[in-house]
């Protein structure tokens, strides 16, 4: 079997769930993973339970987190305005609604803080994997549904290190 990528569907403007990730955090079980015939819904639920728990290309700690936290925020409004996010040590859960195209918004994200976070680690190349997972939010019950994911992934590490990751939400 083929595996086939979902296009990402560009309903700027419309609230949008975006995940993405450290490189170094795509492993084998990410590979194995996509070689598998599974609906994509169930693929990145995998991938979330599994990036959530590996310490693979997990540098979001520390001055990098708090430097990643302060980009993504200095973002609003020209690009986005931001609704709830979590940075994991190895992944980041966005709840938006973009003021650009999404491709546009994500080439700047991970561009930008992609430059930012080598300098500070001294790392050089790539710092985040080529995709990104995005979805429309298609109402009110998804947008909740989304919301909730994302500050209870934040609550889920914060019984394990206090310092490994924000969660921002004006939503009420």
């Amino acid at each position: 079997m083929e595996f086939k990528r979902l296009p990402h569907i560009d309903n700027s403007y419309d609230y949008q769930f975006i995940t993405f990730r450290t490189l170094d955090s795509v492993g084998d079980f990410l590979r194995k993973l996509f070689l598998q015939d599974i609906p994509n819904d169930k693929m990145q639920l995998a991938v979330d339970e599994y990036t959530d728990i590996s310490r693979k290309g997990a540098y979001l700690t520390g001055d990098a987190l708090f430097l990643l936290h302060h980009f993504l925020r200095d973002k609003e409004p020209d690009f986005y305005s931001l609704i709830a996010f979590c940075i994991m040590p190895n992944h980041v859960h966005l709840l938006l609604k973009p003021n650009v195209a999404v491709p546009k918004l994500m080439q700047n994200v991970k561009g930008g803080s992609s430059k930012l976070i080598n300098e500070l680690l001294n790392k050089k190349g790539s710092f985040w994997a080529k995709n990104y997972y995005d979805k429309g939010i298609r109402d009110q019950k998804h947008f909740d549904c989304v919301y909730r994911y994302i500050e209870n992934n934040s609550l889920k590490l914060r019984k394990n290190d206090e310092n490994s990751l924000r969660f921002y939400g004006i939503y009420s």
